[in-house]
């Protein structure tokens, strides 16, 4: 008898027993979760693409011995900037007011940084939302859980420990699935603000290369 009571908890009878505030927690819980390793994922990809690009292309700068035997194509941010970098200096070139060049490329690459930036930064906002609210959807969820099944053990007059135990191990199901979408999310948001933080810093490196090549070396000859 013991064994079919245990054996009748548990998730599965949990989620026979929650109302639809339960549920409707429960499938905010599953949505968030849904969204956040959807971002994890795409985003991981994205950004493993887009550095192998990156790397390809800076490899091929480094070795030419002249930026106009580039051919570089907008695939990537680094060749985002050659690109932009190049239409500036041809339209410069083409025209006869006098313009500070380097202020101009200045800005137009810090322009196509923040371009950049902002598509790195594209579902972090997401996943910031889950990892600080899914904890406390949870709780929620297991606050009314309790509420609930205390007041089905005050109706049935029956308040025993094997009683009570039960139904509020259920409801802690809740809390311990609004930890598991809010873990994976934080872990995820703090190592891609960490790549972006690097992927920032490199483009700006490989922009102060481009301006000194473009103008203190050309101003030379």
């Amino acid at each position: 008898m013991e064994q079919t009571v245990v054996e009748g908890l548990g998730f599965a009878h949990f989620l026979t027993q929650a109302d639809g505030v339960g549920k409707t927690v429960l499938g905010t819980l599953l949505l968030l979760s849904v969204v956040s390793w959807y971002l994890i994922v795409t985003r991981t990809l994205s950004f493993w693409t887009a550095k192998r690009r990156a790397t390809a292309f800076e490899a091929r700068f480094r070795s030419a011995r002249s930026i106009d035997e580039l051919t570089p194509e907008a695939d990537n941010a680094l060749s985002t900037l050659v690109v932009v970098a190049l239409d500036i200096r041809r339209g410069l070139a083409s025209g006869t007011a006098t313009i500070d060049a380097g202020e101009v490329l200045t800005r137009s690459l810090n322009n196509a940084i923040d371009q950049e930036m902002t598509r790195a930064e594209h579902g972090l906002t997401i996943l910031a939302t889950a990892g600080s609210a899914a904890p406390y959807i949870g709780l929620f969820g297991t606050v009314w859980g309790i509420y609930h099944a205390l007041v089905q053990i005050g109706m049935s007059g029956q308040g025993t420990l094997d009683k009570v135990a039960g139904p509020v191990g259920e409801a802690l199901i809740m809390t311990a699935l609004g930890l598991a979408v809010a873990i994976p999310a934080v872990l995820a948001y703090n190592a891609f603000q960490r790549r972006n933080r690097m992927w920032l810093a490199r483009l700006e490196s490989f922009a102060h290369d481009l301006y000194v090549l473009l103008t203190v070396k050309h101003g030379q000859r």
